[in-house]
């Protein structure tokens, strides 16, 4: 059984190389991580397995890709590069990786939601310019976070707030119990929150689920951080809401497109914190999500 490693970078091949043990399956690393969809056909070349970390598969590529039969994803957010449904009825199979980097989005977005509070990228930014350039912070000891979603990543994110003297609210769809969190009704997490931070996997539901309408529930000048996909927040609303004040700053690492366009208007909102979707990317998380991807690799090579 071969697989593919369609998008590599040289960091996660370095990986991979590293992890990959003589008994697993054959890989083929294909170091191009702008490899576009239309290619993937060549690319593949018959492989049973494709691993993909961010490249696109729709249905008219993947009716091409002969003999694929398994993907392989790496994270948990497929649904934005692929419809998992459409390609199981082609017969493929889409593996997700979930858990692998609990820890590392949650430290990243602690360090946007401080960041955000203190006003560090705007003070940075106006010092490199050579402004003496000092913001009003906001003490978080203290404050209430609001955590919309709690999986893995929320859990990481309570215990990480919590040990600041944060008190915690969280809210999810089904309900959880969680030690020093208190779960609580989505409206009454948004009028309470000095600080929401959005932790939703992306799906229909979800999609746009911070509108413009509960923006308008939130604390005026809350603090927003999203780590999670940027379509779970209506763009435009959040974007009117920074400009007016409602929300008084936001920290964010995903966006509706990415990579994000150079004259996007986030880009030049002095209340914004950006990061290039890159919370996951620590060496802990990447050895993590590796090893799971070699892990789905040799389940599927036992199952024949």
């Amino acid at each position: 059984m071969r697989a593919v490693f369609v998008d590599a970078s040289e960091a996660l091949a370095a990986v991979f190389r590293r992890l990959w043990r003589e008994s697993d399956p054959s890989v083929a690393i294909h170091r191009d991580v702008n490899v576009t969809p239309e290619e993937l056909p060549d690319v593949l070349a018959g492989a049973e397995i494709a691993i993909i970390d961010h490249t696109a598969l729709p249905v008219e590529i993947a009716k091409l890709c002969k003999g694929l039969k398994h993907v392989v994803f790496l994270g948990t957010g497929a649904r934005s590069y692929m419809d998992p449904e459409a390609l199981a009825a082609l017969g493929i199979e889409v593996h997700i990786i979930k858990s692998y980097g609990d820890t590392a989005v949650a430290e990243c977005a602690f360090g946007l939601m401080w960041a955000s509070a203190r006003g560090f990228a705007r003070m940075d930014g106006g010092m490199r310019s050579g402004q003496w350039l000092r913001t009003e912070g906001m003490e978080l000891t203290g404050k209430t976070i609001g955590l919309v979603g709690f999986g893995g990543i929320a859990a990481e994110m309570a215990r990480l707030a919590h040990g600041c003297g944060m008190k915690v609210l969280a809210w999810n769809r089904t309900p959880r119990e969680h030690a020093n969190v208190t779960f609580v009704s989505l409206e009454e997490l948004l009028a309470q929150s000095h600080v929401v931070s959005m932790h939703l996997l992306l799906n229909d539901e979800t999609r746009g689920f911070l509108s413009a309408e509960r923006i308008a529930l939130m604390r005026k000048g809350v603090i927003l951080i999203n780590t999670a996909r940027g379509a779970v927040v209506d763009e435009g609303a959040m974007v009117e809401a920074l400009r007016s004040g409602q929300i008084g700053h936001a920290g964010l690492d995903v966006f509706t497109t990415e990579p994000l366009p150079v004259d996007h208007v986030l880009t030049i909102l002095p209340n914004v914190t950006l990061s290039a979707h890159s919370a996951f990317r620590t060496p802990e998380a990447s050895d993590n999500l590796i090893e799971a991807a070699l892990q789905h690799c040799r389940r599927i090579a036992r199952a024949g």
